[in-house]
């Protein structure tokens, strides 16, 4: 289901972007650029390209919520973790630093190299 659905907002989203770029350009965004006589002519005035976009912007809405909740529902459920959760527990085998006493990652180097110091 939620294949066809993604398929479906897909074909939607192209059809969208098509027909958005089909319209005629009214002179930039909200209308700046182009003379006031032009701007909102033909009040009440809608054509099959505006009626296209509005219906294609309202599916793409109603597709993305669903695809959302979808989302939402086949998430697996996780405790919610705050800033103060303790850290996780360590692999089998491994010890957790005592706080401060940290190895530094230049000495785990020397260990791996054969414990020497580097000569300078």
């Amino acid at each position: 289901m939620e294949t066809v659905l993604i398929a479906i907002h897909l074909v939607i989203v192209l059809a969208l972007a098509g027909v958005v770029l089909l319209q005629r350009s009214e002179g930039g965004g909200l209308g700046m650029g182009s003379s006031p006589s032009s701007f909102m002519t033909g009040r009440g005035q809608t054509n099959l390209l505006s009626r296209t976009t509005a219906i294609l912007g309202a599916a793409f809405f109603v597709t993305s919520l669903t695809l959302g909740v979808m989302a939402a529902r086949n998430a697996p459920k996780r405790a919610p973790v705050g800033i103060d959760a303790p850290a996780p527990p360590t692999l089998p085998g491994q010890t957790a630093p005592a706080p401060g006493s940290a190895p530094n990652v230049l000495d785990q180097l020397r260990n791996l190299q054969g414990g020497t110091a580097p000569t300078q």
